[in-house]
């Protein structure tokens, strides 16, 4: 069997594109990569450096939290880990969750695979999960991400001003979320018409 052969065997979330699969403790090299990369970290807020035991600490930590869910992106054609999403906070009673998404590798960028890991992630949050609303903060100043999320439907809801502090200056931190409702529309959208 090829390797892709064996990569599509652990998709759980797939696309045309890109399929997500469970987060496994071989990825913790890409993952501390990407959280240590000084640009990363400025565009999510990462503060701290993530050491070996620190991502060792923070895999089993997510394993084993039943509030949320990680996976990683993995492009189709070169069958090559790009990124990382997953969902976190996920509180039942009230059908809500929080989302969070990272294409770390940065030649992956801008070829339209964030935005069909994030549909494929809210299909999977509202559709199998039963989730409501998603909500997600993203750094005042990363425009780039706040007009992406915008593009695939997300709703600014407000800010928390000087809520976010990097490199001795405070900013603002951009409240946004997305309802089923939302999402469904734009994919009703979306379909091709007969």
């Amino acid at each position: 069997m090829s390797v892709q052969g064996q990569q599509d065997r652990r998709a759980f979330l797939t696309g045309a594109g890109v399929y997500l699969r469970p987060l496994e403790r071989a990825d913790l090299d890409y993952v501390r990569r990407w959280y240590n990369d000084p640009e990363t970290r400025a565009l999510t807020g990462m503060a701290t450096p993530m050491s070996e035991a620190a991502a060792e600490e923070w895999y089993e930590s997510a394993k084993n939290d039943r509030d949320r869910v990680w996976f990683m992106v993995v492009s189709r054609d070169e069958d090559r880990v790009i990124g990382e999403a997953g969902l976190l906070r996920m509180y039942h009673p009230w059908r809500t969750t929080d989302l969070t998404i990272i294409i770390g590798e940065p030649e992956a960028r801008g070829h339209g695979r964030g935005t069909e890991a994030i549909n494929l992630l809210l299909d999977y949050a509202f559709g199998h999960l039963g989730f409501h609303r998603v909500s997600i903060g993203v750094v005042g100043f990363n425009q780039r991400a706040i007009e992406f999320y915008e593009r695939v439907g997300f709703k600014r809801e407000g800010l928390q001003r000087d809520g976010y502090y990097y490199n001795h200056v405070f900013h603002d931190f951009v409240m946004m979320s997305i309802l089923e409702n939302d999402f469904r529309a734009l994919r009703q959208k979306e379909r091709p018409r007969d």
